[in-house]
């Protein structure tokens, strides 16, 4: 079958919150839950001025997903993307299909004039990094710090 990245539907959901539980139960600092990762996915599906959810659909099935997160940078000037979420189904993983979506959504931010992507990975998952290095990614010389409010 051939595979499709293309933009998210409403009937990807329930896919893309099951891919969202796999990535939740292997990075260290998120928990699966369905109902805030169906949220979280319906806020950014419903309003295109938050982001956008690409699939990697092969036949009707969605096997991987990427969310970029619009955001304006004030030291570039100008328009930037959160790549919050990189996921592939598990029996897919070692066929180029991160590859293929991580591409996807650097053609997209150039297609949107965006400046820059950020993202975030475990520090101990050299696969991921490996793959955002493949495409370009560079490790910056800030540390990240969060707060949940």
């Amino acid at each position: 079958m051939a595979l499709r990245i293309e933009p998210a539907r409403a009937e990807d959901l329930d896919a893309m919150a099951g891919l969202l539980g796999l990535l939740f139960t292997q990075e260290a600092e998120f928990r699966p839950d369905p109902a805030l990762q169906a949220r979280g996915l319906r806020a950014i599906l419903l309003d295109p001025a938050v982001g956008q959810l690409l699939v990697a659909r092969e036949g009707g099935a969605v096997v991987g997903m990427v969310s970029l997160l619009w955001s304006v940078s004030t030291a570039l000037g100008g328009p930037v993307a959160w790549l919050e979420d990189l996921v592939v189904a598990e029996d897919r993983r070692g066929q180029g299909l991160g590859g293929a979506l991580l591409a996807a959504a650097v053609a997209l931010g150039r297609e949107r004039g965006l400046l820059r992507i950020t993202l975030l990975t475990d520090g101990d998952n050299a696969r991921a990094q490996a793959l955002y290095a493949a495409q370009g990614f560079g490790a910056s010389p800030m540390t990240p710090m969060r707060i949940l409010l």
